[in-house]
């Protein structure tokens, strides 16, 4: 999506601790005097938020349930309440603070006004913690010198927590773009599960980075164990089925078992595999839709076609297969044979 976010209207900031410490929290009373920082503060959003995976606000039986979605709700129908609601805000997060690895912060309750989604003009509602604290050196001039000291702030080009939910798409929870650079096991992730409670969108990223995840999974585990393949063909395989994703423009399952795969059996076999592979992982793919480039980027990167060959060579295979031979020779030593015709 096309996403600009170019002004603040409102800010409040207030702080927040870890409630199993009992550090407590501290509200603002009055909006923050953001107008010396506004350029900051966008140019911090704007090199965390890529807006390339999207989310959405849920609850399991009733979206109005979940407190963010539901403060969000109120904030765009009457920003005026900016303190009021971005207290209520901060109450919440507290109340999910509390495993060990969560740290206190300031947090940032911003309005922001006139943004643009594609070719709609909306508002968007940011909500922003600052962990971790940077050093950084202050020189001063003096009439005969320079007087330095050693301070501590936020870094504006990294953002430990955020979210960013704009004003549409609202009766499906509001488009809404995280950020979470800290605390990444799993025991930690109160800032996406807990406390903002979204889920990954299913638009074409989710789609594309699934479906890709569940090929290579299919070709590296599936397809040695029930049909005898060599190395080199799974490593065609695997090739085949990036190309498909970076040449295709939509991606539909009867059309990709056509191009990638070509055999009846394993297209049945990957099929079932993909029902199996839903089930385990508690989501469904859809069997058509638009290709997301930047998903296809991201995941191509764990597509690598490697032949281990023991402790001595490795051998990578990005191309044709006929271009690769193995065999054994007269003494029983296994050897490959490349044919190339340039070196580099």
């Amino acid at each position: 999506m096309k996403i600009s976010i170019d002004h603040i209207k409102k800010m409040a900031i207030h702080y927040v601790g870890n409630k199993s410490r009992g550090e407590g929290v501290k509200f603002s009373h009055i909006e923050t005097d953001f107008q010396n920082a506004e350029t900051s503060i966008l140019q911090q959003a704007k090199n965390a938020f890529n807006f390339d995976q999207f989310h959405e606000f849920f609850y399991t039986h009733n979206i109005s349930l979940n407190p963010i979605y539901s403060f969000v709700e109120t904030l765009f129908s009457n920003n005026e309440r900016l303190i009021e609601v971005s207290q209520s805000i901060v109450s919440h997060l507290y109340d999910q603070s509390t495993h060990a690895k969560v740290k206190s912060g300031e947090l940032y309750v911003l309005y922001f006004k006139d943004c643009v989604v594609d070719d709609e003009i909306t508002d968007a509602i940011g909500i922003f913690k600052s962990e971790n604290k940077d050093s950084f050196l202050k020189v001063s001039p003096l009439p005969d010198s320079f007087e330095i000291e050693s301070l501590q702030g936020a870094n504006i080009n990294k953002l430990d927590k955020g979210c960013l939910i704009f004003n549409t798409n609202k009766e499906n929870g509001y488009l809404v773009s995280v950020v979470d650079n800290t605390n990444k096991t799993n025991e930690a992730q109160y800032w996406i599960n807990d406390f903002l409670h979204v889920r990954p969108r299913k638009d074409g990223f989710y789609n594309t980075q699934n479906v890709m995840s569940l090929c290579k999974k299919f070709i590296s585990e599936e397809l040695p164990t029930k049909f005898n393949i060599s190395k080199t063909e799974q490593a065609d395989y695997l090739n085949k089925s990036v190309d498909f994703f970076k040449e295709e423009k939509t991606f539909e399952i009867e059309d990709f078992s056509k191009k990638v795969i070509h055999d009846p059996e394993i297209t049945e076999s990957f099929k079932s595999y993909k029902n199996q592979f839903e089930k385990e992982q508690g989501f469904e793919i859809a069997d058509n839709f638009s290709i997301s480039e930047s998903a296809t980027k991201k995941q191509s990167r764990i597509f690598k076609s490697v032949l281990k060959l023991d402790k001595n060579f490795h051998i990578y295979i990005h191309g044709d297969k006929k271009l690769i031979e193995k065999g054994v020779d007269e003494g029983g030593k296994k050897f490959y044979k490349i044919y190339y015709k340039e070196e580099s």
